[in-house]
């Protein structure tokens, strides 16, 4: 067999689906303008709904800024495009915080406030010499912010001490030494307490989404808390048995469980303040091997939340086209928008991105989740309840279409009684939004036509064609540390039937991924995840949609050559980000065959 033959294979599938990056439903996007310059801006939108929140709290004895009301509302600002290299023009303090290396920024006693037009805003404790603003400046730069200067802002030194308490309490550094203290007195409840929050405040600045750990009493098994970073299982911390399970049930506790029982699979959730904002942590437990203990902590982080804008900042064809679905210009007009992908692909993260993207001021936006993961603003979010009456998604579905919903948020499409009303939802005037696990938007179809009920499967599928409007199915890749990755000729990295697959000149400047890393990275050469689609957008009418029922009940895979049906092929994103320099292009090689 020709060695070839796999990559002819890759080529000709993307050929099949590939369209034209420049171009989405035969109009030029380089010709438009640009889709955030249009766009409403969130926080005027919010403002007076927040200013009147604001003096009912000021009345009760609360205080609330602005600032904090509008980001509470999921409100974002304007921001300038990034460039083609990624360079970041403006960031809120949070953001700073979170990607700054802790090293440069945190000795030197500041706040930082923000960046915007290359200024870099921070209030000093005391002053700060040319020496040390140039080492800021250079960090932020290698860290994908453009700075050019630093403007100091002078605080009152009371009010600066309480918010450099409140923002920079990091415990990245102290953490083992907390865990040495804890360990040689496992008895002392303070020291168990501060490595608790030491070791959440370690966790949420290596960007880990979720903590780990397993309690075994078997002596000679390990007891490790592992984070999860940018998609991968990092062991961090190791514990006796004894140390670990005070550790598990001081959690549980917090988390409102009943920590004598190991037994039983367990939810429960707690909050804590970090850097002036509050933390939710969703915790779940279940069993280990021989009267052990596991225990999964998500956490939830609303700053660390994507902008509808930034998600689809490389994908602007596709976000067009969801941006229009989810502002239609009379109820009705969205239809069913399905999000997929495998777990942990940030389907979520892209669910509330929608959700942020509505106008919640003029439209009612009701979410049905399981579990409800962040608290919205303006948006009626309901709980899912399985066992109880009345509790599941599908009935939950039918009791929300009596509450007047213009947008109908359904956490997850897990069976064929979901699945029929979420259809039923979508066609009787509601824009309906949710998710599924699928590999691929084409198959997709094919996982929502496996759990319809199989006498009613020729009706739910035409409700099905009538009604779909966009299918997004992501993947998250990794992408490269802009600061220490090596620049190369792709002619010199991919071989010549790979460059045929991609059509990128061999000439061409990329970045590759360097091993050894560097501080900015925790020398891992890896600095976060982003966006990767497969994209079918249906943009035909209700009179036009008979040849996209026929494709579902013979053979889907026809339906990307139909005509009113725009797909955006996974290769299209590749050849962007390899291009851009975000990801390796052998990497790109294997995110082929996802």
């Amino acid at each position: 067999m020709n060695d070839d033959t796999p990559n002819k294979d890759r080529a000709q599938k993307s050929d099949r689906r590939k369209i034209n990056l420049g171009s989405y439903n035969g109009v030029d996007r380089r010709k438009e303008p640009d889709r955030r310059l249009i766009a409403h801006d969130g926080r005027e939108r919010y403002l007076d709904m927040v200013q009147k929140e604001r003096n009912l709290f000021v009345n009760q004895g609360k205080s609330m800024s602005l600032e904090q009301l509008l980001d509470l509302a999921g409100a974002t600002a304007p921001h300038k495009a990034d460039d083609e290299e990624g360079t970041k023009y403006t960031a809120t303090g949070d953001a700073l915080r979170s990607n700054l290396p802790v090293q440069y920024w945190l000795p030197l006693n500041i706040h930082l406030i923000g960046l915007a037009d290359g200024i870099l805003k921070v209030a000093p404790l005391s002053e700060l010499n040319d020496k040390q603003k140039n080492l800021l400046i250079s960090a932020s730069n290698r860290s994908g912010y453009y700075v050019e200067t630093l403007e100091i802002e002078v605080w009152d030194r009371q009010e600066l001490l309480k918010t450099l308490q409140a923002v920079n309490d990091l415990s990245t550094d102290r953490c083992e030494k907390t865990l040495a203290e804890w360990l040689a007195d496992t008895d002392n409840g303070l020291l168990l307490n501060q490595f608790v929050r030491d070791m959440l405040a370690e966790s949420l600045q290596m960007r880990a989404s979720d903590i780990h750990l397993v309690q075994d009493n078997n002596p000679d098994a390990p007891n490790w808390i592992r984070y999860r970073i940018d998609g991968d299982i990092v062991p961090m911390h190791l514990l006796p048995n004894d140390a670990m399970a005070r550790l598990t049930t001081l959690l549980k506790r917090d988390a409102g469980m009943n920590f004598g029982d190991r037994v039983t699979p367990k939810d429960g959730r707690f909050s804590f303040v970090w850097q002036g904002r509050t933390i939710d942590v969703r915790v779940a437990a279940g069993p280990q091997a021989q009267d052990g203990e596991k225990i999964t902590m998500r956490l939830l982080d609303r700053a660390a939340l994507r902008g509808f804008n930034e998600l689809f900042k490389r994908h602007e064809a596709v976000g067009a086209t969801l941006q229009k679905l989810l502002s239609p210009e009379i109820k009705g007009g969205g239809g069913l928008i399905i999000l997929s992908g495998p777990t942990g692909s940030g389907k979520t993260t892209t669910m509330y991105a929608c959700i942020q993207e509505i106008d919640r001021r003029r439209r009612h936006v009701l979410t049905i989740e399981d579990p409800i993961e962040y608290e919205l603003r303006y948006a009626t979010q309901w709980q899912v309840r399985p066992g109880m009456p009345g509790g599941e998604f599908s009935d939950l579905i039918r009791a929300s279409m009596r509450h007047d919903p213009d947008y109908i948020i359904i956490g997850e499409l897990r069976d064929s009684h979901t699945v029929e009303t979420a259809l039923k939802a979508a066609e009787s005037g509601h824009t309906v939004i949710s998710t599924v696990h699928a590999d691929t938007a084409l198959q997709t179809f094919e996982r929502l036509k496996s759990l319809m009920p199989a006498d009613r499967e020729r009706s739910s599928t035409f409700t099905l064609a009538q009604q779909v409007r966009c299918i997004l199915n992501q993947r998250l890749v990794k992408t490269l540390c802009q600061a220490c990755a090596h620049r190369e000729r792709i002619g010199d990295v991919m071989a010549a039937n790979d460059l045929k697959i991609f059509n990128i000149p061999e000439e061409t400047m990329i970045r590759r991924h360097n091993s050894s890393g560097c501080e900015l990275c925790n020398r891992t050469g890896i600095a976060g995840r982003t966006l990767l689609l497969d994209a079918l957008m249906i943009g035909l009418g209700p009179s036009e949609r008979n040849d996209v029922y026929k494709a579902l009940m013979t053979n889907v895979n026809d339906l990307a050559n139909k005509k009113g049906v725009e797909s955006y092929a996974r290769q299209d994103g590749l050849i962007d980000l390899v291009i851009s320099g975000q990801i390796d292009p052998l990497s790109a090689i294997s995110y082929l065959d996802l």
